[in-house]
């Protein structure tokens, strides 16, 4: 197979030398250049023709967003963006990708080893080069109709509980739904792979673009309508149920599908905890992470939708959800909220 041709684009000479002598150990990526800054890296691009590129945000003569911006307009490749652990960094992240970067990671800083974002980027990279970057935007298109007008049917609905599982793409994705959903929906419970301290700025973002209230799950937040709990960075969510009250737990604890949070782990409590009250939705991203926690929901006898590949960014974890059977319905990004509201009226 072709190696993955990478582009590094950040103004330290350090970072630059660490992530060209890092992905080298990589027999399937090969860095063939690094630039300092967009202006030189507007040339690279041209001669060097990369797959993916790794953007560092926060750089002199022109910052990352501007050229993520001119990138995506007139060049579109797929992007890993590169950002300090700072809440300045993860605001600016959460821009990138509705700018249309692939994926987010952060730089190696205090106690997060060189070794382990490596080995993180480099799955970020392999995820990009299978990316679709859709010059129309049909995600954000579609999405922007505005939000499903409250629906009285579904007054009566406090037992149900909504499940979302994404990674890459998939915070636009969940974007166009959440953006849609009624102030009276039951409780959402969202797993969406993302470094620390990103979640807090991605739930904010969505706060502030939605009807209902979306935070940063806490351990012991209740799942209430109206409510979406977005699981923390680097920790897993449960759902768990005490008599009518539902809430989750959020724990450390080993990798599941090389991520935490794991969507499996999400799916496989909810399929335990509220079995035919819940509904299962898989979205965009890499990997199987997801499918079978979502077999696992539909045996239960809940509802499950997955992304269809044509809206998908990465056509990885739905498709391994339909191979699965796990997948009840599989539509369009644009058509998964109301049939969300659907299914919660049934």
């Amino acid at each position: 197979m072709a190696k993955i041709k990478v582009l590094i684009v950040d103004d330290s000479a350090i970072v630059r030398k660490i992530f060209a002598e890092e992905l080298s150990r990589y027999p399937d990526i090969e860095v063939v250049g690094t630039a300092p800054d967009p202006y030189v890296a507007r040339t690279k691009i041209v001669n060097l023709k990369p797959d993916v590129i790794t953007l560092d945000i926060e750089m002199p003569r022109m910052d990352g967003l501007t050229f993520l911006r001119k990138l995506m307009k007139y060049h579109p490749i797929p992007t890993v963006i590169v950002s300090s652990l700072t809440p300045a960094g993860g605001k600016l992240s959460i821009e990138a990708l509705e700018i249309g970067a692939v994926d987010v990671i952060a730089k190696p800083g205090g106690s997060y080893s060189v070794a382990n974002m490596s080995a993180q980027l480099a799955e970020k990279i392999r995820a990009a080069a299978t990316a679709v970057i859709k010059k129309d935007h049909l995600m954000e298109r579609e999405g922007r109709v505005s939000a499903i007008e409250s629906i009285s049917a579904l007054a009566e609905t406090t037992n149900k509980v909504i499940a979302i599982g994404a990674s890459t793409g998939g915070t636009e994705a969940l974007k166009t739904i959440l953006t849609r959903m009624p102030p009276n929906i039951p409780g959402i419970v969202v797993v969406q792979h993302m470094p620390a301290q990103f979640t807090a700025s991605f739930a904010e973002r969505l706060n502030s673009l939605c009807q209902i209230e979306v935070k940063e799950a806490k351990d012991n937040d209740s799942v209430i309508n109206g409510t979406c709990l977005i699981a923390p960075g680097n920790y897993h969510m449960l759902l768990r149920r005490s008599g009518a009250r539902y809430y989750v737990e959020v724990k450390q604890g080993p990798m599941v599908h090389h991520q935490r949070p794991a969507v499996d782990v999400l799916f496989k409590s909810t399929a335990k905890y509220a079995g035919p009250n819940a509904i299962g939705v898989i979205l965009t991203g890499m990997g199987s992470d997801g499918a079978e926690g979502l077999k696992e929901m539909k045996e239960a006898g809940a509802k499950t939708i997955a992304q269809d590949e044509d809206t998908c960014v990465v056509f990885g974890m739905p498709k391994e959800a339909i191979k699965l059977g796990a997948a009840e319905k599989v539509l369009p990004i644009h058509q998964i909220p109301s049939e969300i509201i659907r299914m919660v009226g049934k």
